[in-house]
């Protein structure tokens, strides 16, 4: 039994001309972001397809029935189900992905951003220029301390793993394939998870706008295929 995890970063956002924190703030997909997404729903349909085919020759797996000639509508979807951070920008990727499977994404305000705080909507310079003291210790304590008003790594950990328990106790059916939209915070914290990595290594992993991490889980066991692919 084997579930298909597609992670992926929403797209560009509008102003990311200028670098900053954007945490919670709710900040629409810019054009730039939509055309991201697109490209990545290509690659993650391609994939999808190649997969099935693999699997279909794997005696490890459960085969699927083939279909009567002529309905290929029998056979499971390349995409069972699509959850999303509520965030405008991730809203809007899931919307994109879902759509060639006639799926509405689900709205889980587990995967929001990390809630920064006072410091949102500041650069780092800006930050560090302001908050000289607390950004001090939030260097020195990046996973206990949280930016004034804001979360601190170990809290934002805390309710995405419990979201994501959720979302796989809700798709433990054989072979099924899910997406998962939501943003580079919430993304590197499943995947120090997933890898078995301690989380003070999450700024060790890169999340590009519209990339696209692959999971496994074979019998809840994961198996990263691929971190922050993007196809543009």
């Amino acid at each position: 039994m084997v579930t298909t995890i597609y992670l992926i970063r929403h797209g560009a956002t509008e102003g990311d001309e200028v670098k900053r924190y954007k945490g919670s703030i709710d900040i629409p997909l810019s054009d730039r972001g939509v055309e991201q997404i697109n490209k990545t729903l290509d690659f993650i349909v391609r994939y999808a397809q190649k997969i099935r085919v693999e699997r279909e020759k794997n005696p490890l797996i459960e085969r699927e029935p083939k279909p009567p000639k002529g309905d290929e509508t029998v056979r499971r979807p390349l995409l069972n189900a699509v959850y999303t951070s509520p965030l405008k920008r991730a809203v809007k990727s899931a919307e994109i992905v879902a759509k060639p499977f006639s799926l509405t994404p689900v709205e889980l305000p587990e995967l929001t951003e990390r809630n920064f705080g006072l410091w949102e909507g500041m650069t780092y310079l800006e930050i560090k220029e302001k908050y000289p003291l607390e950004f001090d210790r939030w260097t020195k304590d990046p996973l206990s301390y949280s930016p004034p008003m804001g979360e601190s790594t170990l809290q934002v950990r805390d309710r995405v793993l419990k979201c994501l328990e959720k979302i796989i106790e809700s798709h433990r059916a054989d072979n099924e394939n899910i997406a998962i939209v939501a943003h580079g915070g919430v993304n590197r914290i499943l995947l120090c998870h997933f890898l078995g990595i301690p989380l003070e290594n999450i700024f060790r992993i890169e999340q590009d706008h519209g990339g696209v991490n692959i999971i496994e889980l074979w019998e809840r066991y994961p198996v990263v295929k691929l971190i922050n692919g993007i196809s543009f």
